[in-house]
């Protein structure tokens, strides 16, 4: 099998040249954690990387989205799977690669600093991550996203400082989400209605069932429904149905359309439902609203 070292399609790649590590680890903030590389691969076919002690001057992080892979370190070897990362040691020879029948997609990070032996302990062996739900990305991948987007934007000192204090951030979730969800599961099952509600406000204008949105954050209609219940105090229709409606209203006061060009817009195609709909929620029709000076 041919093994390559980059060149994926849709690969993104940053590399902060060795001065401005140096001038960053001449600061307190540097000193203790500096990202040196950071990238994403997608489907990374043929992927392969092995480096011996003297070669491996970073701590490798390797954030596994999609499909397989493995690595191996003092001797021993590990598959990975979605959802699953591991942070390679410096000074540790080692190789890693994706599986041939299922490429893996990877986010990674190659980081020192005195404070990287803290935050690496222990997951130089498979680990879980808390993982993305439905469209919705996980908060590391948020964070990896937002280290990555201020680095793309130039080696400035403040972006500098800004990626690595949210370095922070990312490696302490990594290390302790699985410990809060486990301490807190109360409270993660009622942040799933918080993701739930994005969902909705994402998809409007889209023709939404409870099983639909239920399905979205991976739980049945029955719990989903009773914690949703829970949370807000309505049922998740009933809330989807107030945000149509206060959709709608902003189309009212903001644009120019007619009432039947805004129902479709916030996912309702009977303009008499809609026109119901809106009166039973804010006690006038659409008109009446439109007509109502406001402010």
């Amino acid at each position: 099998m041919p093994k390559l070292k980059d060149g994926f399609k849709g690969q993104r790649a940053i590399i902060i040249p060795s001065f401005i590590i140096g001038n960053a680890k001449r600061e307190a903030l540097g000193n203790l954690l500096c990202i040196t590389d950071i990238g994403f691969y997608p489907t990374a076919s043929h992927h392969y990387r092995e480096r011996s002690a003297e070669q491996a001057t970073e701590n490798v992080l390797i954030y596994c989205v999609r499909g397989e892979g493995w690595y191996r370190i003092r001797n021993r070897e590990f598959t990975v799977s979605q959802n699953q990362f591991f942070i390679i040691p410096e000074h540790e020879a080692h190789a890693y690669g994706c599986n041939e029948n299922n490429p893996w997609s990877i986010y990674w990070i190659h980081f020192t600093g005195d404070m990287a032996p803290f935050y690496i302990s222990g997951f130089d062996t498979p680990s879980y991550a808390a993982p993305a739900i439905g469209n919705l990305k996980s908060r590391q991948l948020e964070l990896f996203e937002e280290i990555y987007r201020t680095l793309d934007n130039g080696f400035s000192h403040n972006n500098i400082m800004y990626a690595n204090t949210t370095l922070f951030h990312f490696l302490g979730l990594l290390k302790y989400s699985r410990l809060y969800i486990e301490n807190n599961e109360e409270k993660q099952q009622l942040d799933v209605v918080d993701l739930s509600i994005r969902y909705m406000q994402e998809n409007l204008a889209q023709h939404l069932s409870l099983k639909q949105i239920a399905s979205e954050v991976n739980l049945s209609v029955s719990y989903f429904s009773n914690l949703f219940l829970k949370k807000t105090g309505f049922s998740p229709l009933q809330y989807l149905n107030m945000m149509r409606i206060r959709k709608a209203c902003q189309y009212l006061d903001n644009s120019n359309l007619k009432i039947n060009q805004i129902a479709p817009l916030v996912g309702i195609d009977d303009n008499f439902y809609f026109s119901r709909l809106f009166s039973k929620i804010m006690g006038i029709t659409p008109s009446q609203y439109r007509a109502d000076k406001k402010g």
